[in-house]
């Protein structure tokens, strides 16, 4: 059974995924998918989110209902829902094109998650991403702080721009995971590594880097490297598949007893076969969604029953 309660901060829209001339619309968002990843593992979860009355709204409430992620009262209030149009080359490699606007809604004080997790755009995209900010500051006193850059350049900016607000919620974050892509576009001419090793001394205890069928590596606060490889998997696409693995990271770290505030100096100390566990269960559960059409990660029963 799960231990934590789980508030998610962050964009939920629709994808609009192209494949040569056909067109399929998807609920989506990274913060959302990584929200339905956590709630379809049991781990009761709420999402504070922008999206708008309209029928696109209408299908984002649904899918979230069916999966028992919980909305923030205040995050249907958008003029419009949010699209992103994904277009999926042969490889099943996703390119994005945005319209989407953000504004977090007012987190209730009665609220009291285990962890908090914030990503993507809606860190980094006004007038929403300062609250954004202050709602994880506020957070870390009581709670394990998870990010995911997830960048976008073609919303997000340039890249020297971006790495600074990056920075600043990295070293507000507990856990980090970050793909190979992202970090390389954030640093630039450096190298990726040495990046994922700054990180990691500016505060995380966990900086995990994804790199697809090269698998994973998770760096530690105590100066542990550990490198899994990838799980077996028929790539149908790869829309979702980073957010499937963050919310499997967030739920194997719940299993493990390390989420809280209270088990910060836990979290830590985490020790190599207790990482290697954590990467290997997310690297499952992410590998189980690219097996799937569109960001479709998998229920607990689906991966244990």
């Amino acid at each position: 059974m799960p231990q934590s309660t789980a508030l998610v901060l962050g964009e939920a829209l629709i994808d609009i995924v192209r494949r040569g001339k056909c067109e399929v619309e998807h609920p989506g968002g990274s913060p959302m998918n990584v929200a339905v990843g956590l709630a379809r593992l049991e781990v009761p979860t709420t999402l504070a989110t922008w999206i708008g009355p309209d029928e696109r709204g209408q299908v984002i409430r649904k899918h979230l209902t069916a999966s028992g992620v919980h909305l923030v009262p205040g995050s249907d209030a958008a003029a419009t829902t949010s699209t992103a149009l994904a277009t999926i080359d042969d490889s099943g490699s996703a390119r994005y094109q945005f319209d989407l606007s953000w504004r977090l809604p007012v987190i209730p004080k009665w609220l009291h998650p285990t962890v908090v997790h914030a990503g993507s755009i809606a860190a980094v995209l006004e007038p929403g991403a300062d609250a954004v900010v202050s709602t994880l500051k506020a957070a870390g006193q009581t709670a394990t702080i998870t990010y995911d850059p997830n960048v976008r350049p073609a919303i997000m900016g340039p890249a020297d721009q971006l790495s600074l607000r990056v920075q600043e919620i990295v070293g507000l974050a507990d856990v980090v995971k970050v793909s190979e892509e992202d970090l390389g576009y954030l640093c630039q001419d450096g190298d990726v590594m040495e990046e994922a090793a700054h990180w990691v001394d500016s505060g995380p205890a966990i900086v995990v880097v994804t790199r697809g069928k090269a698998g994973s590596i998770g760096l530690t606060a105590s100066g542990l490297w550990v490198e899994i490889p990838p799980a077996a998997a028929v790539v149908v696409d790869t829309v979702g598949a980073g957010d499937s693995f963050m919310s499997g990271l967030i739920w194997a770290l719940d299993q493990a007893g390390l989420l809280g505030g209270a088990r910060r100096e836990a979290l830590r100390a985490i020790g190599e076969a207790a990482l290697s566990e954590v990467l290997e269960q997310a690297t499952k559960i992410a590998a189980f969604t690219v097996g799937r059409a569109g960001a479709n990660p998998p229920r607990l029963a689906q991966l244990f029953g």
